[in-house]
């Protein structure tokens, strides 16, 4: 009988997370889903932010390009 009250403790954790994750998987087909409409296409937030980056970074890169020999450009 002691034997099985030190297994308890030790189940508990595995048993506890398997309910967890059917819980979670359970609730998550109830939700209707969220999938596009056919031909429709909905922009992706990380591939705008990603071109916003794109462009900031050329921006920036345009910024820091040393001026011509010839020109005498006061530093700032």
């Amino acid at each position: 009988m002691d034997t099985v009250l030190y297994a308890l403790p030790a189940l508990a954790c595995p048993v506890g997370m398997g309910a967890m994750m059917w819980l979670m998987m359970r609730g998550k087909s109830n939700r209707p889903s969220q999938t596009p409409l056919a031909g429709t296409r909905q922009a992706d937030p990380r591939e705008t932010e990603l071109a916003a980056l794109r462009e900031e970074i050329q921006h920036l890169r345009g910024a820091q390009r040393p001026a011509p020999a010839g020109s005498k450009q006061q530093p700032r």
